[in-house]
């Protein structure tokens, strides 16, 4: 961490020049004296990638930036902020401090923060950040934090670990056993500090596999931004045996969509099926990663299409966490009736459906954007069809 950066004529230079093309700043001879070109761009592009993300961090003067590659790895403020509703007690330890933003959303909420990093300059630029923003209930520990915890007496009401998904090889891996920090081999060791256990893990992570290497899975949920599932939150409570509940959040600008069910209930569920009503509607996409493909039909008492479209229908339209559309009209998926309806321009939705949505733009010379919407799906008795609706 160089403290050159905390200057006032280096700060102001970051303010006013985030938006900058990094290449002319990398190619410009050194402009201060103490800050290396290199060191300026990556302020400079690591606050570029907060703007949206990290919106605190990027409106409040005088934070040190790490690499851009901490930024793209870290929560956003809408997920971090979000997780602050599972946690409670007056102590949790971050085993995985990195940047911050997790332990910084939890002090707002907690006594006391332990923030563990391995990384001892992240860990000093975590710390320096908090100082900035005012949190004074937050320890930093540059050290690995199961080696801190395993040495530690203190006891904890709980342990948040958001392992890192890739290996000591940089590779991607996809299950919880392959990243780092082990969770499955180490969990003696976690139960052993604290009841309650909240892990992290990457959307990719299959339910099954997630729950065969965990111990005393309470509920998963599935957390979407916008309709883009960003994280799985793995809630886990010592000695727990009963049904696990799945929930399902999609957090907006506007609302806040939940659902939840419990695996036992969505194999038990049947699904009725119907042709096309009056109403279309798609879940969200943590509904859709959630598997409860039968749940959220029986809940809402809609009709599935078909068993692997995983759209809905209903004759009266009902309060939905997904997209709703009143549906125009229902047509066989066949050329002449295509270019007898002469679509110019619409969205194009597909949906257990042979062909891509490319493919179906070529083919019948159909633009993007407007105020149709084009489903093309396959219905009862393996029918391909295509439902021209407008949005509710």
């Amino acid at each position: 961490m160089n403290k050159n950066i905390l200057n006032t004529g280096v700060q102001d230079f970051i303010s006013n020049n985030w938006n900058t093309d990094i290449m002319s700043v990398l190619l410009k001879k050194q402009q201060f004296t103490a800050v290396t070109q290199k060191e300026l761009a990556e302020q400079l592009e690591a606050k570029k990638k907060c703007k949206e993300k990290l919106p605190t961090w990027f409106n409040t003067p005088e934070i040190y930036y790490p690499n851009k590659l901490n930024i793209e790895q870290t929560s956003s403020e809408t997920t971090a902020q979000y997780k602050t509703n599972l946690v409670n007690g007056n102590s949790l330890i971050d085993l995985t401090g990195g940047f911050g933003i997790d332990s910084y959303f939890f002090s707002e909420k907690i006594a006391k923060i332990y923030h563990c990093e391995l990384n001892e300059n992240l860990s000093k630029i975590a710390a320096h950040n908090f100082e900035i923003l005012g949190s004074k209930n937050i320890t930093c520990i540059p050290e690995n934090g199961l080696e801190y915890l395993s040495k530690t007496a203190q006891l904890f009401d709980w342990i948040f670990i958001d392992p890192s998904r890739r290996n000591d090889a940089k590779e991607k891996v996809f299950f919880l056993a392959d990243c780092l920090p082990n969770v499955p081999e180490n969990l003696p060791l976690l139960f052993s500090k604290s009841k309650h256990i909240l892990v992290k893990t990457s959307p990719l992570l299959d339910f099954t596999i997630g729950i065969g290497e965990l111990k005393f899975v309470k509920e998963i949920q599935v957390v979407a931004l916008q309709n883009d599932v960003k994280e799985l939150l793995w809630i886990l409570e010592h000695n727990y045996s009963g049904a696990i509940t799945i929930k399902t959040v999609n957090l907006s600008k506007t609302a806040t969509e939940k659902f939840e069910f419990n695996l036992h209930t969505e194999k038990e569920t049947i699904s009725k099926f119907s042709e096309p009503q009056t109403y279309l509607y798609e879940p969200n996409s943590a509904i859709l990663k959630s598997g409860a493909f039968k749940s959220v039909g029986a809940h809402f008492k809609l009709n599935k299409l078909h068993e692997h479209s995983h759209l809905y229908t209903s004759d009266c339209l009902v309060d939905f966490p997904g997209r709703i559309f009143k549906i125009t009209a229902v047509f066989p998926y066949q050329k002449k009736e295509l270019q007898k309806q002469k679509f110019t321009k619409a969205n194009i939705t597909t949906r257990n459906f042979p062909d891509p949505v490319a493919s179906i733009r070529k083919k019948f010379k159909i633009k993007d954007g407007g105020d149709q919407y084009l489903f093309f799906t396959t219905a009862i008795n393996d029918k391909l069809i295509v439902l021209n609706c407008t949005k509710k």
